[in-house]
Parts: structure tokens; C-alpha cells; sequence
């Protein structure tokens, strides 16, 4: 079983396979997929109903069969997080650090808690309790965001150390690095074993698409632990370059298995109303 949320599951779906096959998909199809991680389909019912009030994903109707697409707010909440699984920093670190200091009211301590997360998300960690950095450029993120929170106030600032080993220090007081390495080297052992075996030996589709799934969920976890710090930041030996390259041999060795089990449950999936337009499907970022 993969130690995930249902949310997350239907974010990978849509994202990764959805995407390729015009958009569409139904309760029903969205179900089996999920099947063997445990989601019954009353939660994922409520959990789509969720979605959707929130303004991410649209239905269209056609009978008795429902269809669920990603709005376009939906779109640019997968293309974001695809941008941050698949993607590393490759411009090399200015030097400066990017600050966010905020205040929220102590009635307000559900929006304290959704702000850390979605700074965390973002790359940010906390120097103290309402001021957080990071070493890369993600203000434009961070104040969008912050936006989004009537009851926050907050400023922003670029700031520069007095010198490298002063920039080291921080980066070790905001992030657990050598947790963080650890986490990665337990990763580093799980899947790169898993590539040549894989390709010595496919898996069934459906093994494959539980597979593709998991791979990228056990990495996910490192996006809001590991906020891409420039390697002068990072200590020598660093596994977290190794560990995202071995998770981009998994996650292309298992995709052609995995989209025919993709395709083979879709199959006898009904098609959309004939009157309804299809939707507008965004490439992939990168790929435009």
C-alpha cells in the first residue's frame, strides 16, 4: 500500500495520463484506476465533489455518466507540480536569499498552518517562526500566494550573507540536511536496483502503473524538505542529484507499461457529449 493521500492519487492520474488521452475521464474509470490503493469509491466521490468546489476540476454531464477535466486553475496546480518533480535548478546561485516575513492574528491559526505548508512547498524554511528563506527566486510564487490570505501581513526582501560559510550555516539551521541525505541514500537504495530489473524484466501493466505511481510519490516527500539549495550550500556527496536522476530512469522504464494499463481500463470508458467542445488541454511545461 502507498502511503499517500486520495488527493494526491488524482492529481498524479490527471496529470501524468489524463493529460495524454484529451482531458476526460469519468467517476467510474477514475475508480478502477485507483483501485488498488485502497480508495473506495464513496470517499473518492466526496473527494472529487471537494475538487471541484474548490474550483479545480469541472464536470460535464451526458446522461447518466459524469465527466471530470481539470479547470484551468486545476491545470496550473499539475503544470506547477510537475515543474517541481521533474525539473532542477540549473542557473547557477546569485548569492542572495529570498525572505519572507509574515504575521498572522492568533485566531487565524488555520491560515498559519496552510501559509507554512505552501512555503515549505515552495522552497522556503523557517530562520525563525514568521520568517522564512530561501536561496532561490520563488517571491513571485510566495506574494501570490500571501494574496490569497485577507488576514496576512507580510513583507518581502532580497538579502546577501557577509560571506560563504555564514550561507552554509544558514542553509543548515533552516534545513536538516543530514536527515535529508539519510532519506535520500534510503531512496537511492529502494529504486535504483529497480531500473535494470525493470528493464531485464517488465512488469505486468498494471504492476507498472501501481509502480510509476509510488516511485513518484516516496519523492514527492522531498519537495517540501529539499528546496533545491545551490551546490555551494550543500555538503560534499550530496545523493539528492543521484536520487531525482534515478527517479526519472524509474518513471520513464515503467511509462509504456503503464499507460497500457492506463488505456486497457479506459477503454470501455464512454465518450464525452458529442456537443461539448474539447477541453483545452495544456502541453506539458517544456514542451511547447
Amino acid at each position: 500500500m502507498i502511503d499517500s493521500t486520495p488527493r494526491s492519487l488524482v492529481f498524479d492520474v490527471f496529470g501524468e495520463y489524463v493529460r495524454a488521452d484529451g482531458g476526460y475521464l469519468t467517476l467510474g474509470a477514475l475508480s478502477r484506476l485507483l483501485g488498488p490503493f485502497d480508495v473506495p469509491p464513496d470517499s473518492l466521490r466526496v473527494l472529487m465533489s471537494r475538487l471541484r468546489r474548490e474550483g479545480l476540476f469541472d464536470t460535464v454531464r451526458s446522461g447518466r455518466h459524469s465527466f471530470y477535466v481539470p479547470s484551468e486553475r486545476g491545470w496550473r496546480v499539475l503544470d506547477e507540480g510537475y515543474v517541481r518533480i521533474m525539473g532542477r535548478p540549473l542557473a547557477p546561485w546569485s548569492g542572495e536569499w529570498y525572505v519572507v516575513i509574515y504575521s498572522v492574528p492568533e485566531t487565524e491559526r488555520t491560515a498559519r498552518v496552510r501559509i507554512r505548508k505552501r512555503l515549505a512547498w515552495l522552497g522556503f524554511a523557517p530562520l525563525a517562526a514568521a520568517t522564512w528563506v530561501s536561496p532561490r527566486d520563488r517571491l513571485d510564487e510566495a506574494t501570490a500566494m500571501l494574496e490569497g490570505e485577507p488576514c496576512v501581513r507580510y513583507d518581502r526582501l532580497v538579502a546577501r550573507s557577509v560571506g560563504p560559510e555564514e550561507d552554509r550555516e544558514r542553509a543548515n539551521r533552516a534545513w536538516d540536511l543530514a536527515g535529508l541525505a539519510d532519506r535520500y541514500r534510503e531512496y537511492l537504495a529502494r529504486w535504483e536496483p529497480e531500473v535494470e530489473r525493470v528493464r531485464a524484466t517488465p512488469p505486468d501493466p498494471e504492476a507498472a502503473f501501481v509502480r510509476r505511481i509510488q516511485v513518484i510519490h516516496e519523492y514527492r516527500k522531498f519537495l517540501f524538505e529539499d528546496p533545491d539549495l545551490p551546490m555551494p550550500l550543500l555538503p560534499p556527496d550530496w545523493p539528492g542529484s543521484r536520487a531525482h536522476e534515478v527517479m526519472l530512469e524509474n518513471f520513464e522504464v515503467l511509462r509504456e507499461p503503464a499507460m497500457r494499463h492506463y488505456r486497457e481500463v479506459t477503454a470501455a470508458m464512454p465518450g464525452p457529449p458529442e456537443d461539448r467542445p474539447s477541453p483545452a488541454v495544456p502541453p506539458l511545461p517544456g514542451t511547447l
